[in-house]
């Protein structure tokens, strides 16, 4: 049928290009193409059943999908796809159904509709893609291709009842080369529940044992440091180690810190520290931001920055980026061990808040700091494990030990001591995890030095 012969008007136009935007080959029908037209319908509903079929079915994978750079490329591909397809058949049909030349009014509304819907369909697929783009460089950027263990789908942590990781807060200060591990956390998860006990040390930990090896050999009585500016405190460990490559000989830059402090510590707990995970400090109040800020609990008031010159009240209120680093990092009025019981805190509530909706929407920015403010040796392939992990992480409540004063000494530790209390912290959580019928005890109060709840204790 010619142009001047399908007798559409501008309102059929415009009803026949809609319709043909929300379902394939409307416009091929009415323009008496129905064999073209069925199938564009055929085409139309079968790619909304196989997305459909993705989000409900496979809708538990999915998180595990956006951690995987070869699918992140196959769904930026998939989505250029649809949305070229998708284009092409909205200025098809407006072609077919367009008022005659002579309408110049009905073809310029006619003309403006179909852009505008061209664009409504451009515009989130653009974003979805770009969203997929900047996923893939995070990924890419952060995680090794491959880690030096083969990850078994069935059993990505190779029968291990628990997984430990360790998350490490690093500080530079004016003045002071290299960056200081202030903040120290192994994060033991059972990989069966995702019950989890936050184990904090204290940053001024003294004379701690270095592994076997070259380490030992150079520091047989504990780590002393290198002189005045390194007394031999624990934070000192990871930059002595970038500093002195013959501590961890054949290892590059970069990861003989991580190296020495995760062996030392699992010396130090008696357990294994499976992957390390470090946050700059400057670069986490960044990440805060992005979020849109966090929410805790104050209990007593904070004096921040270096010259005193905010104050955090006491109450629940949203933190900025800034006001959450100094919550996290402040000593004045305080001590070391009250900073590391907020830091807990803190990273607790960055856990509960960090939910898919807030990430979505300050994605651009959330993965610009991320790049900036983190490195860990966590490989690609084991991501999706650990996105499944950490689900079920925040469907439990984390429990806290701190190996603290007056429970430990820092300068005369009992090394023996703290790995009896860390192996019991860690018992309690296996057996509640066995117990197949709980039977009720009598209230007693807990210890100072049993692992608490942090929901308790933070909110």
């Amino acid at each position: 049928m010619r142009e001047k012969d399908r007798g559409f008007g501008l309102g059929a136009s415009i009803a026949l290009t809609l319709a043909s935007a929300m379902l394939w080959g409307v416009a091929h029908v009415a323009a008496e193409r129905r064999r073209t037209g069925f199938a564009l319908m055929a085409a139309y509903i079968l790619m909304l059943a196989s997305i459909l079929t993705v989000f409900t079915a496979f809708s538990t994978n999915l998180l595990s999908l956006a951690v995987q750079p070869r699918w992140l490329a196959w769904l930026t591909a998939g989505l250029v796809v649809i949305a070229l397809s998708w284009t092409g058949v909205i200025v098809w049909s407006f072609l077919l159904v367009r008022p005659p030349r002579a309408d110049v009014v009905g073809r310029f509304f006619t003309t403006a509709l179909t852009i505008a819907l061209c664009a409504l369909v451009l515009a989130p697929t653009v974003y979805a893609a770009r969203v997929a783009y900047l996923s893939r460089d995070v990924v890419n950027s952060l995680f090794s291709a491959a880690g030096s263990t083969p990850v078994v789908a069935d059993d990505p942590w190779n029968g291990a009842e628990r997984v430990n990781f360790l998350l490490l807060g690093a500080d530079a200060a004016p003045g002071r080369p290299g960056v200081r591990t202030d903040s120290m956390t192994v994060a033991s998860v059972d990989v069966w529940s995702g019950a989890t006990v936050l184990l904090g040390l204290p940053r001024n930990l003294q004379q701690v044992p270095l592994p076997k090896g070259p380490a030992r050999a150079r520091f047989p009585w504990g780590f002393t440091g290198a002189g005045p500016e390194t007394p031999g405190l624990l934070n000192e460990v990871f930059q002595y180690a970038e500093d002195n490559p013959d501590m961890v000989p054949g290892t590059g830059r970069g990861k003989r810190g991580p190296a020495l402090l995760k062996q030392t510590i699992g010396g130090i707990l008696g357990i294994p520290v499976d992957y390390y995970a470090m946050v700059d400090m400057k670069g986490f109040s960044e990440i805060v931001d992005a979020m849109g800020g966090v929410q805790v609990t104050i209990k007593e008031p904070i004096v921040y920055g270096r010259h005193r010159e905010g104050l955090l009240p006491a109450g629940t209120r949203k933190l900025t980026g800034q006001q959450a680093l100094w919550y996290g990092r402040s000593r004045t009025d305080s001590d070391d061990y009250v900073r590391m019981g907020r830091q807990k805190c803190l990273l607790n509530a960055v856990a509960k808040q960090a939910d898919p909706m807030t990430v979505l929407n300050s994605f651009e920015r959330l993965a610009a700091a991320t790049k900036r403010a983190i490195s860990t040796d966590l490989p690609q392939d084991l991501l999706p494990a650990v996105v499944e992990l950490a689900e079920k992480v925040k469907g439990t409540k984390m429990r806290s030990l701190n190996l603290v004063p007056p429970l430990i000494s820092t300068a005369d530790p009992d090394w023996s001591f703290i790995r009896r209390k860390v192996a019991e912290a860690l018992a309690d959580r296996a057996s509640a995890r066995s117990a197949t019928a709980p039977r009720a005890a009598s209230p007693r109060p807990a210890p100072a030095d049993d692992p608490v709840n942090l929901d308790s204790v933070c909110d």
